[in-house]
């Protein structure tokens, strides 16, 4: 569960009274589009239909109502039809595709170079317009960056386009490209959009938009522009997605475990009444942080400082319990200086919390992107030495943390830094299969976001990502969306490499991040490589004092 970012991508903000007054009269315009057209539904019961269009308008964000394309407002039916499917288990997640255009493209050889045009044959067709969109911080953002990200051009660290020979003829050959709508409904979650785009690009599809929104009742309208289908039909189509959809089964309703699976996890590991917390016994201060799904509170525990994680009863699911349960495996398993200490949890459903020693230093994260820290190069090497002290411990004892970010490192009085927030570590099984899209989008790596076996060294990669933050003071990717940032990444995408850093960062950084796990490096070596570099700064500070 993470603290800081809060919700899932697709969850939005609560309405104004303003926008409620605009969705109004975008209902009314939808209403009137659909008397006039003589649509069935319009004609034989105007009053049901006028009562649906409340209740579906009432579901979704106000940017929806702003995104409505009024020369399709039959649409809108169609999108409240889909979320009805989506209320059966059977149909998560419905889905509906349908052919929208035709771009023809030239390609013209000017000089050995390839210059490609599009030439769309008329007026977009989809769902929703791409203009005028209102953006908020955990809203629905249009991805306009998408066609600078399509898979089959990669950029190079130099910003030269690395078009391969096959593609340029293949590309030279097309006259036209098919351009199909895609949409999605079914139960909302963190990582839902990246699973989404996961599964369209398995299937070759590349996306052009992606419009994303939550309804308030729990469920994701997720509306995507594609091409790479490459013929105006659809039914071939449509059986392809349901293959992929097969082939995720299981991911999209939550897990199947019973109930109890918090007390059975944890009881066939221990015996509880060593860590066990009396609830009463806690006293509860100030809240330091929210979630989709908890709270963080800075709390007392038998005279002492602590940190209260507490699970909210009303998102109970047996995910959650899951994940409250290998958090709390995991924290009993850890001891170190540079692990945020676990002190006990109580585990009587639904009164579920995770109690840890309170770390009064805050986050990395809000230390440097609040406080807009600089951090010197002696402070920024200690800091990182601690993670990979932290980290290296983990990785010692089979445990991927699957979420490093700074964020999740914690700072105490003395300004130790420690790894924190287990909720999606786990133990590493050699014969198992790892969970793809677990993480957070900026620091995920490659291998994680393309659903690939991945082990101890998508850390390695995420630590890279913390090394860059530490260097700049500035959040990764931070001109982009996460999807975007995701996309990026899966096609070699990295952080702009910071002037003026010490050399030896850059190339560990780099060295960290690279796209083959086994070329990158283990904690122990990157702790040896840092321990070296700062005792050689030190060292330089201190031989002009000894003259």
């Amino acid at each position: 569960m993470d603290l800081v970012e809060g919700v899932g991508e697709s969850s939005s903000p609560p309405r104004s009274f303003g926008s409620c007054a605009l969705l109004y009269d975008i209902k009314n315009d939808v209403y009137n589009r659909l008397v006039q057209s003589g649509n069935a539904e319009a004609v034989t019961n105007p009053e049901l239909l006028r009562e649906q269009l409340d209740s579906h308008f009432a579901r979704l964000p106000a940017s929806y109502g702003l995104d409505i394309n009024m020369d399709r407002a039959e649409d809108v039916l169609l999108h409240q039809k889909i979320l009805v499917r989506a209320k059966d288990p059977d149909n998560q997640p419905a889905y509906h595709v349908r052919y929208l255009e035709n771009y023809w493209t030239r390609s013209d050889d000017v000089e050995g170079q390839h210059e490609f045009n599009d030439l769309p044959t008329q007026q977009p067709g989809g769902s929703l317009n791409n203009e005028g969109i209102r953006k908020h911080v955990n809203d629905f953002e249009t991805c306009s960056k998408l066609e600078d990200l399509n898979l089959e051009v990669r950029q190079n660290f130099n910003g030269k386009e690395e078009i391969p020979a096959e593609d340029s003829i293949r590309r030279h050959d097309i006259s036209h490209i098919p351009i199909h709508e895609v949409i999605f409904s079914t139960i909302d979650k963190p990582k839902l959009l990246s699973q989404l785009s996961a599964l369209l690009s398995d299937i070759g599809l590349n996306i052009r938009e992606a419009h994303v929104f939550s309804t308030t009742d729990g469920y994701s309208l997720d509306v995507f522009v594609v091409d790479g289908w490459p013929v105006e039909d659809t039914e071939a189509l449509h059986k392809e997605l349901g293959k992929a959809i097969s082939r995720f089964e299981g991911s999209w309703s939550g897990s199947s475990h019973s109930k109890s699976a918090v007390e059975k996890y944890i009881l066939a590991r221990s015996k509880p009444e060593d860590w066990e917390i009396d609830r009463r016994l806690l006293k509860i201060g100030e809240r330091i942080a929210s979630g989709s799904c908890g709270d963080l509170y800075h709390g007392m525990y038998l005279g002492m400082d602590v940190a209260i994680k507490f699970i909210r009863s009303e998102h109970l699911n047996d995910t959650l319990e899951d994940e409250f349960a290998q958090e709390v495996a995991i924290l009993r398993q850890v001891q170190h200086k540079n692990v945020v200490r676990f002190i006990g949890a109580c585990t009587e459903s639904p009164h579920l919390c995770i109690v840890t020693e309170y770390m009064s230093g805050g986050s990395l994260y809000d230390y440097l992107h609040k406080n807009h820290v600089i951090l010197q190069l002696s402070q920024l090497l200690s800091f990182a030495i601690d993670v990979c002290k932290g980290m290296g411990y983990l990785h010692q004892n089979n445990i991927i943390h699957r979420d490093l970010k700074t964020a999740n490192l914690l700072m105490d009085a003395n300004n130790v830094v420690k790894v924190a927030d287990f909720g999606v570590a786990r133990f590493q099984n050699k014969g198992g299969v790892m969970t793809a899209e677990t993480g957070t989008y900026r620091w995920m790596a490659p291998e994680v976001i393309n659903h690939q076996p991945y082990d101890q060294k998508a850390d390695v990669f995420s630590f890279a990502i913390v090394l860059w933050e530490l260097v700049t003071a500035k959040v990764p990717y931070d001109t982009m969306t996460p999807l975007q940032a995701a996309l990026g990444v899966r096609q070699g995408l990295r952080p702009e490499l910071p002037e003026n850093a010490h050399p030896r960062l850059l190339d560990l950084m780099q060295r960290c991040w690279e796209a083959i796990p086994s070329d990158r490096p283990s904690f122990s070596e990157i702790q040896v490589e840092l321990e070296l570099l700062l005792q050689e700064v030190e060292d330089a500070v201190e031989a002009p004092n000894e003259r």
